[in-house]
């Protein structure tokens, strides 16, 4: 699943990213596809995340499948499912993705790949001819919804292919009001990562700027080669943040009844000192 994408399991925040954002003002579409242009440093990034893997593969199994999953990625919760014995259909838009999942599906047993379906296509956008009595957006995929226009087409795509009694499932991070009025001059220093880019260890840094209005945050992440400057780069990750009670409205207010809002994966109620929003929803009946 994306970071969507997310925070990067790299040494030194909830977030990801690098370079001083009052310089780099790159929003939009590079905040959105940006940390997705590499597999295979994906894949390094995020290896030990297994917790969030736990909990949709159990949804999946409760739902009998088959599973759409919204934002497959490289297919880190996909291909657990389909170990699982449940078939279930990724959509992703980044090709540098699909592919990593491609090479990656290539290598499982033959009856898992049996079992996976992977597509191209904008979240907003899809539409297949099917129905699912799972569909999932794990790994703050929701956070790469910006406007409410947005919102709502993400939302009337889960609707398209929800079916009747079926759940949808997906975590946001939940909204750090001291970390989103850090200084956006302030470099947050992560330590060294290696990069699977020619095995070099850089040495990685962040710098986050929030927008109070849109209640977006850029995060940079900046990785500095220990000795070629001109081979140093800056990733920057633009996430919408979702405040819990604005959650609760979005889903009623697009046609969906709220069936669980918890903390992190292991069902606790929400604390300060909690990571992510755990979401299960239903479609709302209509009023008689």
């Amino acid at each position: 699943a994306r970071t969507g994408p997310g925070a990067a399991a790299l040494p030194g925040s909830r977030g990801a990213a690098g370079g001083p954002v009052a310089k780099r003002k790159r929003r939009g579409v590079t905040g959105s596809e940006a940390h997705y242009g590499d597999g295979a440093y994906y894949d390094q990034a995020y290896r030990r995340r297994r917790h969030d893997v736990r909990f949709y593969t159990r949804l999946a199994a409760e739902s009998g499948g088959p599973v759409l999953e919204l934002g497959v990625g490289t297919g880190r919760v996909a291909f657990a499912i389909a170990k699982a014995g449940i078939a279930v259909v990724g959509v992703e838009p980044m090709s540098p993705m699909l592919e990593q999942a491609q090479q990656r599906l290539q290598r499982l047993p033959r009856a898992v790949r049996d079992r996976v379906e992977l597509r191209q296509s904008d979240l907003a956008r899809l539409r297949l001819r099917r129905k699912f009595p799972l569909v999932i957006a794990p790994f703050n995929v929701w956070m790469h919804l910006y406007t409410r226009k947005e919102i709502e087409r993400g939302f009337a795509t889960v609707r398209h292919h929800l079916r009747a009694g079926g759940r949808f499932a997906f975590d946001v991070l939940l909204p750090d009001p001291v970390s989103l009025a850090r200084d956006s001059s302030k470099r947050y220093r992560g330590g060294e990562v290696p990069h699977p880019r020619g095995g070099v260890r850089y040495r990685y840094s962040e710098y986050f700027s929030y927008d109070p209005v849109t209640q977006i945050e850029t995060i940079m992440m900046d990785f500095e080669h220990p000795e070629k400057k001109e081979q140093s780069f800056c990733t920057p990750l633009t996430q919408r943040q979702f405040f819990p009670a604005e959650l609760e409205a979005l889903l009623h207010y697009n046609g969906f009844a709220l069936e669980s809002h918890t903390g992190d994966f292991d069902g606790k109620p929400i604390t300060d000192a909690t990571e992510s929003q755990v979401l299960i929803a239903r479609l709302r009946r209509a009023s008689p």
